[in-house]
C-alpha cells in the first residue's frame, strides 16, 4: 500500500460555488464537504472528490495559447454513442466548445465557466 495517496484535485476559480455547481450538475455528483468563503467540494458515488477554491484576481488559462498556461485539465469519459447528448449537457450548463473532434480525434475540448479546459473523451462503453 502506498504511503501517499491522492486526496483531492482543486481548481482555482473566481466563483467557487458556481464552478462546483457546474461540475456537480455535469457529473451528477453532490456538493459536499467544506462550503466557506473560499473553498467547496463535490463528491461522486465512488468517493472521488473535486474541490474549488476562490482566488481573487483569477486569470483563466488560455487554450491553446500558453500566455496563461492551463497547468491542469480534466478528461471525462463518455460513450461514443452519447457524445452529442453529453455535449448538449455541458453547453447548457455554461461550457464552451473550443475544439471539435472533426472525425479525426477521440475527444472534444471545452472550457468550463471559469475558463479551465476539459475534454469529453470517447470511451468504448
Amino acid at each position: 500500500m502506498s504511503l501517499i495517496k491522492l486526496g483531492v484535485v482543486a481548481l482555482d476559480c473566481p466563483d467557487h460555488r458556481a464552478l462546483a455547481n457546474f461540475y456537480a450538475e455535469m457529473l451528477d455528483w453532490q456538493v459536499t464537504g467544506s462550503d466557506n468563503d473560499d473553498w467547496i467540494e463535490i463528491a461522486g458515488p465512488t468517493g472521488r472528490t473535486l474541490a474549488f477554491q476562490r482566488v481573487p484576481d483569477y486569470r483563466p488559462p488560455q487554450w491553446p495559447g500558453q500566455e496563461v498556461p492551463q497547468q491542469i485539465h480534466l478528461d471525462f469519459d463518455v460513450a461514443h454513442s452519447d457524445i452529442e447528448e453529453a455535449e448538449r449537457k455541458v453547453l447548457a450548463l455554461g461550457a464552451k466548445l473550443v475544439q471539435h473532434d472533426e472525425g479525426i480525434r477521440d475527444f472534444r475540448v471545452y472550457l468550463d465557466p471559469a475558463g479551465h479546459p476539459f475534454c469529453l473523451c470517447f470511451s468504448a462503453k
